[in-house]
């Protein structure tokens, strides 16, 4: 798997730097996100299921349990999104204006030179569960909804709408900061699974090259 590419330098900046931006950039910039996430998970369908569960220890996750955790988010938000999108009377707006919460969750997903860990929610923690192929499936799916989602979100405030976060029915994010968010949280885990890839491979290929040079 090549290093996923997803964030756009410039628009890193202007995410880090300013708490208003065009509201069609961010959109914009979201679906194009998405599409490369799609992407990468596309790629892991050519992975045998070995490889797809390995992992450095018993207590980290697989390719899969990562999946699986932004499955169960998918799961939470993205119903959520969709109902209140339908039911918003909103109009769309030219400026997106970062919320305090929303930004600061949004920020702390962003794919750091070293992942710091963060521990997952128990009921978001799909470590050791029976996991299948499928859950690729599940996740690919989930994206193409977020695609529509986002292109729906033109249509209403992503000022105005709120979303429920998972942390407390009593916390809401705006619509555009839940975008960022779950989007940002997708790249984190996609890198992640990206570094899983290449403590599986590295030790399997200088295995072959030993095993070459033994021979000669």
């Amino acid at each position: 798997m090549t290093s996923i590419k997803i964030f756009d330098n410039c628009f890193l900046e202007l995410c880090l730097k300013f708490k208003i931006m065009q509201s069609e950039k961010l959109i914009q910039t979201l679906l194009e996100q998405t599409r490369l996430i799609i992407n990468q998970a596309e790629k892991l369908k050519s992975y045998d299921l070995k490889t797809l569960t390995w992992k450095d220890n018993e207590f980290s996750w697989n390719m899969l349990e990562c999946l699986e955790h932004l499955n169960l988010y998918g799961d939470f938000y993205l119903p959520q999104i969709e109902k209140n999108i339908k039911k918003s009377n909103t109009k769309s707006e030219t400026e997106f204006n970062k919320g305090f919460l929303g930004d600061f969750f949004s920020k702390s997903m962003l794919p750091k030179e070293k992942l710091i860990k963060m521990k997952a929610f128990k009921s978001k923690n799909p470590l050791n569960l029976d996991l299948g192929r499928n859950v690729i499936d599940v996740f690919v799916n989930q994206q193409i909804k977020l695609l529509e989602l986002l292109n729906q979100s033109r249509n209403v405030s992503i000022n105005k709408v709120k979303i429920q976060t998972s942390i407390s029915s009593l916390i809401r994010l705006k619509l555009g900061d839940t975008f960022q968010f779950l989007v940002n949280h997708n790249i984190r885990h996609i890198k992640q699974i990206e570094g899983i890839y290449e403590r599986c491979i590295i030790p399997e290929i200088q295995k072959g090259i030993s095993d070459r040079v033994s021979r000669l």
